[in-house]
């Protein structure tokens, strides 16, 4: 049993070759609720544009991965040249429960805060971080000890995000969602799998009018073999490309659903919920069982929606952020 009067003698490092086996173990041991593979590590974490191995510090007792916290900072813009110089994030930290007790995941987070302020970072974020996070944020129901730890450093909560999940076995088309789409058609609006040809534009209302991460996610998906038929888009009578649903966006993951954006002049139109009911028409078709999705806002009119749509909330995020004291 671990003596909790005692401090943890593990030395921390920067991240070597090698480790990645034990950290993945290390990660599945201390986190079951949301265990990791080799693969998703490598794409997430390793093969991250703006990774350095200096970042994931990483505890080590003797020759044993015991826990490791992740901090990063833009060495790449994600969008335009900003490389946002103050912003910091740690997406992920996580101790072995053979080392807990003994203060390894102050020591773990304060050596990553310390490092992302000997980068210039003022302001840091858990675990928000794009492209590739891991989770929205905190889970504090399922990581008690870890919501605890991040409060008695500073880190306070900014907003929740939800995660919703809806089954689909036996969806169909709901009367009021088909017949609105026949309205909307007469009206002269188009519901369609994009085209290549569409797909400059799209990319752009993404980019420009929501998310420039949902951008980067679409553009990624389709140049790695993504089918077009995972998108539905609506044009207005105009010709102007308003809106679009899909899904198997990230990690190629058919049950996820998303991204998923309405210009806000055509909400209240009825072309959300058609596009949401279209693109889950389809999932099903393809034979997903469910579909789920992991960043929303409750009382958000797109959470509003969801619910209407049959989905539940299953988990709660907390996104965080520590200010650096004057």
């Amino acid at each position: 049993m671990n003596d909790p009067t005692t401090t943890s003698s593990a030395a921390m490092r920067g991240f070597r070759a090698g480790d990645g086996p034990q950290l993945v173990e290390a990660w599945c041991r201390s986190a079951p609720a949301d265990p990791i593979t080799p693969d998703r590590f490598r794409s997430l974490v390793l093969l991250d544009a703006n990774f350095d191995p200096e970042g994931l510090r990483v505890a080590v007792d003797g020759d044993r991965v015991v826990g490791a916290a992740y901090a990063v900072r833009r060495l790449t813009p994600m969008t335009g040249t900003d490389l946002e110089p103050e912003q910091g994030w740690i997406p992920f930290f996580f101790v072995d429960p053979v080392a807990r007790g003994r203060g390894l995941g102050r020591r773990l987070l304060t050596d990553a805060l310390d490092w992302l302020h000997s980068h210039g970072r003022t302001r840091v974020d858990f675990s928000s971080y794009t492209p590739n996070y891991i989770l929205p944020g905190l889970d504090a129901e399922a990581y008690p000890q870890a919501a605890g730890l991040l409060d008695s450093l500073g880190f306070r909560t900014l907003y929740e995000a939800a995660a919703m999940d809806r089954g689909l076995v036996g969806h169909r088309l709901p009367d009021d969602v088909a017949s609105r789409r026949d309205e909307l058609t007469a009206q002269g609006h188009r519901f369609a799998t994009p085209t290549d040809d569409d797909l400059v534009e799209l990319v752009a209302l993404a980019g420009n009018h929501f998310n420039p991460d949902w951008a980067r996610a679409i553009r990624e998906c389709l140049a790695a073999g993504t089918p077009l038929d995972r998108i539905v888009i609506v044009r207005e009578p105009s010709g102007r490309l308003v809106g679009w649903a899909m899904h198997g966006a990230y990690e190629s993951a058919v049950e996820r659903f998303g991204p998923f954006g309405v210009l806000e002049e055509m909400r209240g139109t009825g072309l959300g919920k058609v596009l949401l009911h279209l693109v889950l028409e389809r999932m099903r078709a393809r034979g997903a069982h469910s579909a789920w999705f992991l960043w929303t806002g409750e009382r958000s009119p797109a959470g509003h929606l969801y619910r209407k749509a049959g989905f539940t909330t299953t988990r709660l995020f907390r996104v965080m952020r520590r200010e650096a004291t004057p």
